[in-house]
């Protein structure tokens, strides 16, 4: 089989996670600068086979699209376009960033660790592709 790779994307930086080969876990793999990450996903693609990319879907707490959905789009579509025998698919991403923080405050991380904003990415990208891993 091949992994699943999920993406938290960011303005600023892309939180990155990977299932096993069987997609059974979900592991955080990286934060990658979002100037980077179409370099860093074609590097990663030669070493493994990716059978999907999982993109967080913003939404709001009435189920409509984020604000943040008019970034997302011209980065799907440039995804789509490079990796085109790749499919995307989309997860709702409400609470991530908040569940991510309370894995950090609840596995032990001091509070300078917490602060990490590309560790907050990277557990967000893992919830995402734990979420759909559970409900697949």
């Amino acid at each position: 089989m091949s992994r699943i790779l999920a993406l938290d994307y960011g303005e600023k930086r892309i939180g990155i996670a990977v299932t096993d080969e069987m997609q059974i876990i979900a592991s955080g793999l990286a934060t990658v600068p979002t100037a980077e990450i179409f370099e860093f996903l074609k590097e990663y693609i030669k070493l493994e086979k990716v059978e999907l990319f999982l993109v967080g879907e913003p939404k709001q707490m009435d189920n409509t699209v984020s604000e943040s959905e008019k970034h997302i789009r011209p980065f799907l579509s440039k995804l789509a376009k490079i990796f085109s025998d790749i499919p995307i698919k989309r997860v709702d991403e409400r609470f991530t960033s908040k569940m991510a923080f309370q894995t950090m405050i609840d596995s032990g991380l001091k509070k300078k660790q917490r602060q990490n904003k590309a560790l907050i990415d990277e557990i967000s990208a893992t919830i995402i592709l734990q979420s759909y891993l559970y409900n697949k």
